[in-house]
């Protein structure tokens, strides 16, 4: 028996694994390491079975009366199954609260991410400001990432399918709380339903593990990299990085460029580089194989239209074997 909350993941492509035991987080666990039990154990895998089949709430008591099980699903936008919360015990115990989480994906071939109206709970995000998609640098507008950054974007940059990665950072939910939130996720090849073309997903579970300030291993509101880099930024400039294989923004560093269109929501326009300028930002990519590379480049507003910007970009090693593009931009006519 177990009298706190399991988050058992469902990800796909391996065993489902344990990933949170209460508050604490734990590292893909088998299940078996946890659930010592025969019956137990056989338990949680039918149950796992029969959530995954039909993604639902369970509530229910043994046939003698004396145990109860409640399980609730951690389901995306798209109704793809992440997880479940599960909690089993004897019918008599007062079952404790559990943690927020919710459901999330990166499509790390078109750049998107998705999540669920669990995940825009725990975000905090209003009702007239939530989007079932954007570009997946949206998602790490409100993350205050650790000093393990660097190591979650460059596989993201690989992309390479059965890669998993786990974190505690630290979330502003749009009412401005800081909360220590653990992630969880693995990445997938899946093909596109509507295309059949090959596409990698990452998929993943949030869960929020308290109050970033009582939580010691979430990290302080701003990195000390990212402060030394908006000390070195001008005003009228932005920072990006960007991904050297696909061009697609990852993330910006510090505030995004206003009135750029960016984000990839279903009321604005979409993100685009102008046609005939995309060689240069091709160009601009290659040459940073030799240093840091300069060009003009026009990029897509809010409103639709076309404007112009200085782009400035530099090699970043994100390890010893992947590389993104740090890429600074202001617009053409400000002096820099």
């Amino acid at each position: 028996m177990t009298t706190k909350w399991l988050m058992i993941e469902t990800f796909g492509d391996a065993a489902p694994s344990i990933v949170g035991l209460g508050s604490a987080p734990r590292r893909f666990v088998p299940i078996e390491r946890v659930l010592k039990s025969r019956d137990s154990l056989e338990l949680v895998k039918r149950i796992i079975e029969e959530v995954s089949a039909s993604p639902g709430q369970i509530d229910r008591r043994s046939a003698d009366g004396q145990r109860r099980l409640i399980v609730e699903p951690l389901i995306t936008f798209s109704g793809r199954l992440h997880g479940i919360h599960l909690w089993f015990g004897r019918s008599n115990e007062t079952v404790p609260e559990h943690d927020p989480a919710g459901a999330w994906l990166f499509n790390l071939t078109a750049g998107k991410a998705s999540g669920s109206v669990a995940l825009l709970d725990l975000y905090g995000v209003p009702e007239d400001e939530r989007h079932t998609e954007k570009a997946m640098a949206g998602a790490f507008t409100r993350l205050r990432t650790n000093h393990d950054e660097s190591d979650a974007l460059s596989k993201i940059v690989q992309s390479q399918p059965g890669t998993v990665h786990q974190a505690v950072w630290t979330v502003e939910r749009d009412d401005g709380e800081l909360r220590a939130a653990h992630f969880s996720c693995r990445m997938l090849k899946e093909n596109d339903p509507e295309t059949g073309q090959p596409q990698v997903i990452l998929r993943g579970i949030t869960q929020d593990i308290g109050p970033a300030v009582e939580v010691t291993s979430a990290p302080p509101p701003v990195v000390l990299e990212y402060r030394v880099l908006e000390a070195a930024t001008n005003d009228g400039e932005y920072r990006a990085i960007v991904n050297l294989k696909t061009l697609q923004l990852i993330r910006w560093v510090g505030d995004a460029m206003p009135g750029l269109a960016w984000e990839s929501v279903d009321d604005q326009v979409e993100p685009s580089i102008h046609p005939d300028d995309f060689h240069i930002a091709l160009a601009m990519s290659e040459g940073l194989a030799r240093g840091k590379t300069r060009g003009v480049i026009r990029f897509r507003q809010l409103s639709g239209a076309w404007k112009t910007y200085a782009v400035d970009a530099t090699l970043m090693m994100l390890d010893q074997h992947t590389t993104a593009g740090l890429v600074m931009i202001r617009e053409a006519n400000s002096p820099g």
